[in-house]
């Protein structure tokens, strides 16, 4: 079994849907670690010692020491999720033993919303809100696939007699999503069109450990987003915009 009472854990993060997976996932193991939160407004991202850490220049980012010593360093969430149960969770509290059936699902739930959801909606967030003119046919584009995706979870969930994505517990699946429906009326898609979806994100914010992760490195804001007019989100918006917009033109200067 691993030793869980103290670790070399190192988060380097930021208050995003990616970024509060790995806190979440760490409280629900119940493992100690340090936290670095990364500061996007002065691109403290693209800073080396932070590239030695990450070559892609985002976040979350993290460290540990593998048990023969030597130390290891890793990036996207995805594979640090996986790396973390694999590693810290021999007794399946949000995972399945390898080779199961459960295992796989919850594998092919983790791709889904690193390789769709996520994405889908990260640009349909861009588009909304943080694009220097509102382009119709962008905001629908992503708005419309980000839908079709939240109705594609809503079915499983639907489907579903413990209320969690796959099987009996809650997952790297669940854990993994749930920043991002969290944040879907940021991104203009009302979570309470698709009653399972909603009844979900409730349940997974009524664990304690997802509770506490959820607000690290700072407040987890945005549910707020639900009593809020689309004007005011756009105003919400406005100070982030201009940093995105530089950050832009910095990167495409590269």
């Amino acid at each position: 079994m691993a030793d869980t009472t103290k670790t070399d854990i190192h988060l380097y993060t930021a208050q995003t849907p990616n970024g509060i997976k790995i806190s979440m996932l760490l409280e629900e193991l119940g493992l100690p670690y340090k936290v670095t939160a990364i500061d996007f407004s002065k691109n403290e991202q693209k800073e080396p010692w932070f590239l030695e850490i990450n070559p892609n220049g985002r976040i979350p980012a993290l460290t540990d020491v593998l048990p023969d010593g030597s130390p290891i360093r890793l990036f996207e969430s995805g594979s640090i999720m996986q790396y973390l149960v694999e590693r810290y969770d021999p007794e399946h509290k949000v995972s399945y033993p390898r080779g199961t059936r459960e295992y796989y699902e919850v594998n092919s739930w983790l791709f889904w919303q690193v390789a769709g959801l996520g994405p889908m909606q990260g640009q349909a967030n861009h588009f909304s809100r943080y694009a220097p003119e509102k382009i119709q046919y962008g905001i629908d584009r992503y708005r419309n696939e980000t839908r079709r995706l939240y109705g594609v979870l809503d079915k499983q969930l639907s489907q579903s007699t413990s209320g969690y994505i796959v099987g009996d517990r809650c997952t790297i699946a669940d854990i993994a999503c749930w920043g991002w429906v969290a944040a879907g009326y940021w991104a203009g898609i009302p979570v309470h069109e698709f009653p399972h979806l909603n009844a979900w994100v409730d349940k997974i914010l009524s664990r304690p450990a997802c509770e506490k992760g959820r607000h690290v490195p700072s407040p987890h804001k945005v549910l707020e987003s639900r009593h809020k007019t689309e004007e005011e989100l756009d105003a919400a918006a406005a100070q982030t915009r201009d940093w995105v917009q530089r950050g832009m033109q910095e990167d495409s200067k590269k």
